[in-house]
Protein backbone atom coordinates (compact mmCIF):
# COMPACT_ATOMS: atom_id res chain seq x y z
CA UNK A 1 0.00 0.00 0.00
CA UNK A 2 1.04 3.40 -0.81
CA UNK A 3 1.93 5.47 2.53
CA UNK A 4 -0.39 8.46 3.09
CA UNK A 5 -3.03 8.24 0.51
CA UNK A 6 -5.23 5.42 2.70
CA UNK A 7 -7.83 6.50 5.86
CA UNK A 8 -6.78 6.05 9.54
CA UNK A 9 -8.09 2.49 10.39
CA UNK A 10 -9.62 2.72 13.86
CA UNK A 11 -11.58 1.08 16.16
CA UNK A 12 -15.04 2.12 15.94
CA UNK A 13 -18.13 1.33 18.22
CA UNK A 14 -21.23 0.41 16.66
CA UNK A 15 -24.90 1.38 17.90
CA UNK A 16 -28.29 -0.20 16.57
CA UNK A 17 -31.51 1.59 17.06
CA UNK A 18 -33.00 -1.32 19.09
CA UNK A 19 -30.02 -0.40 21.71
CA UNK A 20 -27.34 -3.36 20.61
CA UNK A 21 -23.64 -2.04 20.82
CA UNK A 22 -20.55 -3.70 19.36
CA UNK A 23 -16.78 -3.00 18.56
CA UNK A 24 -15.67 -3.87 14.95
CA UNK A 25 -12.63 -1.45 12.83
CA UNK A 26 -13.68 1.26 10.37
CA UNK A 27 -12.55 4.24 9.07
CA UNK A 28 -14.92 6.05 11.82
CA UNK A 29 -14.73 6.09 15.40
CA UNK A 30 -18.49 5.41 15.84
CA UNK A 31 -21.04 4.42 13.48
CA UNK A 32 -25.30 4.10 14.24
CA UNK A 33 -27.50 1.71 12.68
CA UNK A 34 -31.14 1.59 12.18
CA UNK A 35 -31.08 -2.46 11.75
CA UNK A 36 -28.74 -4.76 13.19
CA UNK A 37 -28.58 -8.76 12.98
CA UNK A 38 -29.85 -8.64 16.78
CA UNK A 39 -33.01 -7.07 15.57
CA UNK A 40 -33.55 -7.32 11.66
CA UNK A 41 -36.49 -9.86 10.98
CA UNK A 42 -34.63 -12.42 8.91
CA UNK A 43 -32.11 -13.11 11.90
CA UNK A 44 -34.38 -13.05 14.65
CA UNK A 45 -37.09 -15.82 12.55
CA UNK A 46 -39.70 -13.18 12.07
CA UNK A 47 -39.71 -12.66 8.65
CA UNK A 48 -43.49 -13.28 7.40
CA UNK A 49 -43.64 -14.14 3.74
CA UNK A 50 -46.74 -12.48 1.99
CA UNK A 51 -48.52 -12.61 -1.17
CA UNK A 52 -48.02 -9.04 -2.83
CA UNK A 53 -51.72 -8.65 -3.18
CA UNK A 54 -52.60 -12.04 -4.92
CA UNK A 55 -50.38 -11.30 -8.29
CA UNK A 56 -49.91 -14.89 -9.03
CA UNK A 57 -53.47 -15.93 -8.49
CA UNK A 58 -54.52 -12.68 -10.61
CA UNK A 59 -52.50 -13.54 -13.16
CA UNK A 60 -53.36 -17.52 -13.23
CA UNK A 61 -57.45 -15.96 -13.65
CA UNK A 62 -56.70 -13.49 -15.93
CA UNK A 63 -55.10 -15.81 -18.48
CA UNK A 64 -57.25 -18.83 -17.52
CA UNK A 65 -54.13 -20.89 -15.74
CA UNK A 66 -55.10 -23.36 -13.23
Amino acid sequence: MKEGIHPEYVECKVTCACGNTFMTMSTKPELRLDVCSQCHPFFTGQQKFINAGGRVEKFKNKYGLK
